[in-house]
């Protein structure tokens, strides 16, 4: 899964990018400018979108009505746990308190994510990729697999299964001081999430919320990770880690809201905002240093290549 070397070219350090590939002053402090406004348009935006699904959902009192609200109850999964990423690099918003009050409570706690340990676990992902200290490498080590082994493994996440083991995790990390004011605080905004459904007459609509959590957001995440750095390598250079996508209209509604898909300009300069990651993207694609050859057509090509594997006897 790796670019050989001929297809990495040795173009950098220019005038805009250093040999890292980190756009140098003054264009780094640009690229790096938190944009408040638009991160809490997006994140009151979210929150309104919700209602209105689950409201039109109630209202319509069809089938269809309340699998559409699913599928897109599971999009605001996705959503909350992205702009919650965005707050874990301190991203969202550039008062801290502000960032971590809103990541922690309006983000992180709605989609089981434990802030804090997410946080210093992210960050060792971003200081050595496939390391030693790495968090991540069962999402996507030992990539390419066989078409039948991926199919087992989302199979796993669509019934529910990955995420019953991971909603247990969570309670049992009641039982440890490291863990537990994390997991209460999850567990508590669940059970206020449960009682705002009840005032409102409706408890069943909290189904809405923690079965596709259960079950569409864990395929999600898995499908968006293999597709980061699945089956790439320990590098010092950021090609070699992480993959390059192109992003189309679908991908992006659905899986990787709010520009997260350009992946490797995060890993270039993990201090960008999301909303200004699209102008890092042209700066690493017109240096030359991401040329087209590195770039997969869109997601399902990718995904095809991580399942290529032949199956052994």
């Amino acid at each position: 899964m790796v670019p050989p070397g001929e297809l990495l070219p040795d173009v950098l350090p220019t005038d805009r990018l250093f040999e890292n590939a980190k756009a140098r002053p003054p264009i780094r402090e640009e690229l790096r400018r938190v944009r408040n406004l638009r991160s809490a348009v997006a994140v009151a935006s979210m929150y309104l979108q919700v209602a209105v699904v689950l409201v039109g959902a109630v209202t319509v009192a069809h089938p269809l009505g309340y699998a559409v609200a699913f599928v897109l109850c599971g999009r605001t999964i996705v959503q909350c746990n992205t702009l919650a990423h965005e707050a874990v690099h301190r991203t969202l918003f550039s008062n801290r308190t502000v960032n971590d009050v809103v990541g922690k409570w309006l983000l992180s706690c709605p989609a089981f994510v434990p802030f804090e340990l997410y946080r210093r676990g992210h960050i060792a992902h971003h200081r050595d990729e496939m390391g030693p200290e790495e968090p991540d490498v069962p999402l996507y080590a030992r990539y390419p697999i066989t078409p039948a082994s991926l199919r087992r493994k989302l199979m796993r996440d669509a019934l529910g299964i990955t995420g019953f083991t991971l909603l247990r995790g969570l309670f049992r990390g009641l039982r440890r001081a490291r863990t537990r004011p994390a997991a209460a605080r999850i567990i508590g905004t669940q059970v206020v999430l449960v009682a705002l459904a009840t005032v409102v007459g409706r408890p069943e609509l909290y189904l809405l919320w923690i079965v596709p959590y259960l079950t569409q957001w864990r395929v999600t995440n898995r499908l968006r990770a293999i597709a980061e750095h699945g089956g790439m390598e320990r590098n010092r250079d950021r090609r070699a880690t992480t993959h390059v996508v192109r992003q189309t209209p679908i991908a992006r509604f659905l899986m990787v809201p709010y520009n997260i898909g350009l992946h490797i300009e995060h890993h270039v300069d993990m201090g960008i905002p999301c909303w200004n990651l699209p102008a890092m993207h042209r700066e690493l694609r017109a240096s030359g240093w991401v040329p087209d050859v590195l770039v997969y057509p869109n997601y399902r090509s990718l995904w095809r290549k991580l399942a290529s594997a032949e199956a052994t006897a």
